[in-house]
């Protein structure tokens, strides 16, 4: 197995688990936990290579993702009422996998020898899309959206700071471990000191 792949195993992995803490707190069954865990943990991958056009989708070539995914949802079914705020868990176990699934994104795009601006929109793709599924599924409020925190401007940052490395020399591996150390730092600071960007406030129109 190639760190790429672990790169999505991982974002699967984790994606699922945020999907499943999510179910939790709509109160969904077991079977309910297992769809929302799945379209979040494959939701990005699978935009991902639709527009990348690669054959096949990866969870289609390799089903064990799903099976993972399924697994976690099992898992936090059982359990998720233990956890004392699954609102918090949630909102830092989405920060991991934003991280993880921006640099496999990235990583998938590079793999295919796509220009810079391709590789960075491939890397937001996967990082955001299915998070945002999940949240408009179980009707929450989008954390891609949340006012006054960092998320996609975070998966841009990365992506385009793996673009970055690999053009002065830094092998992908590397260069992807830089993509989501950036992506993590930016988005926990966000959750932690309220790093925000300016948001528009709106004006009286000039007389």
């Amino acid at each position: 197995m190639n760190g790429l792949a672990l790169l999505d195993y991982a974002s699967v992995l984790v994606f699922a688990l945020t999907g499943a803490l999510v179910a939790s707190r709509a109160q969904l069954d077991l079977v309910g936990f297992a769809f929302v865990a799945c379209l979040t943990a494959v939701g990005g991958g699978t935009v991902r290579d639709v527009l990348l056009d690669r054959h096949p989708v990866f969870w289609v070539g390799q089903p064990d993702y799903i099976l993972i995914a399924a697994g976690a949802a099992v898992l936090v079914f059982f359990t998720a009422h233990l956890m004392e705020s699954r609102y918090n868990w949630l909102v830092w176990l989405d920060s991991f996998a934003l991280s993880i699934a921006v640099a496999a994104g990235t990583g998938a795009a590079m793999s295919l020898g796509q220009p810079g601006i391709i590789v960075v929109l491939m890397g937001i793709t996967t990082g955001c899309l299915g998070g945002l599924m999940r949240d408009v599924v179980c009707n929450e409020v989008p954390l891609v959206l949340k006012q006054g925190q960092l998320y996609v401007s975070c998966a841009l940052a990365g992506a385009l700071a793996a673009v970055i490395a690999t053009q002065v020399g830094l092998e992908t591996l590397p260069a992807l471990g830089v993509c989501a150390l950036i992506c993590w730092a930016l988005r926990a600071g966000s959750l932690l000191f309220g790093w925000q960007l300016p948001v528009y406030k709106s004006r009286p129109p000039r007389q």
